[in-house]
């Protein structure tokens, strides 16, 4: 059952139209910035002198070069190394950290939902980019200081799903048959809980990553982030703080900025498609797969479902001779 349920699943997702061109468009470019650096010999810190400062597009610089003569090609494609490496590591922490949060919380009630909501609620009251902003001053500006604040600061968003997704599994008749028979929390949280608690928790995966690569960005953006040599989308983007450069090299910041843009759309459709599929209004009958009909409340509806109801035949009426 397990496994047709899986392959309806998947065959939901393939037939989104947008979702595969977002999972297409988000493999090709995970290929590109993972292969192309070492075929096409791509360095991103070497200065080439003949070229000049911001020279524009050429043959041999087909993106043009920055402000120290460095290929813009190059530092875009191993950019995109650094920016898609803290979206999806960022994701896997807060999903790490969310999900025994949010299991603890609505499983066992108490104290532990008490102090987990509130401290999401303390986490959540502060602007997201003024704490990330704090956070990364403090601890420093490095790669894996990035991951971990993003990360870090992104569980809670996790946890309050997992945890309105426990509080009703904890109240279904298996659960309450696995605590008669005498299991412990832990395998009852492992076996029972968390594989049907856990399930939305796809589906906002991706959204999650896109958060986290426009929060690297922005930090780069501001100049508190990834700093050079280090490329990545957000510092190429930092030079249109220049309004010179702004204005008349927009092959400078446009190609990062459209990446940017490109891979949240791709990571959205790809969440979306997610959601859809694994929408439980969807019946799976094994030959079939039905969706239930809308639940219709207003009296409008209920009105026209009676008028299109077929109605009775009338009976005739005799007539009774004098």
């Amino acid at each position: 059952m397990r496994a047709g349920y899986g392959k309806s699943i998947i065959s939901r997702f393939r037939g989104d139209r947008r979702a595969m061109a977002g999972l297409c468009l988000l493999a090709a470019e995970v290929l590109c910035v993972v292969l192309l650096p070492s075929l096409l010999g791509l360095e991103p810190n070497v200065t080439d002198r003949s070229a000049g400062f911001w020279a524009p597009p050429s043959a041999a610089h087909w993106l043009g070069t920055d402000d120290v003569g460095r290929d813009l090609l190059a530092r875009l494609i191993c950019g995109g190394r650094i920016s898609l490496l803290v979206g999806f590591s960022a994701a896997a922490i807060s999903v790490a950290v969310g999900v025994p949060l949010g299991l603890l919380a609505g499983y066992r009630r108490g104290p532990w939902e008490f102090w987990i909501m509130r401290l999401a609620d303390i986490f959540q009251s502060f602007p997201s980019i003024v704490l990330v902003l704090c956070l990364v001053a403090a601890v420093g500006a490095s790669v894996w200081n990035i991951i971990l604040v993003i990360g870090l600061l992104g569980w809670t968003s996790i946890a309050r799903l997992v945890y309105g997704n426990t509080l009703s599994i904890r109240e279904k008749e298996y659960i309450l048959a696995v605590q008669a028979l005498g299991g412990s929390t832990a395998t009852i949280l492992r076996r029972n809980v968390m594989p049907n608690a856990v399930a939305p928790v796809w589906a906002a995966l991706s959204l999650r990553v896109g958060r986290a690569i426009l929060s690297e960005s922005s930090l780069s953006f501001l100049g508190v982030g990834i700093r050079t040599p280090q490329a990545s989308w957000g510092n190429l983007i930092q030079h249109a703080s220049n309004p010179v450069v702004f204005a008349s090299k927009p092959w400078v910041w446009v190609p990062p900025s459209l990446c940017i843009i490109l891979t949240v759309f791709a990571l959205q459709f790809i969440g979306d498609g997610l959601r859809d599929a694994m929408d439980p209004r969807w019946i799976h009958t094994g030959a079939a797969e039905v969706r239930q009909p809308p639940c219709r409340e207003t009296p409008e509806e209920l009105v026209h479902i009676g008028q299109d109801a077929p109605q009775p035949s009338p009976k005739p009426v005799r007539r009774r001779a004098w």
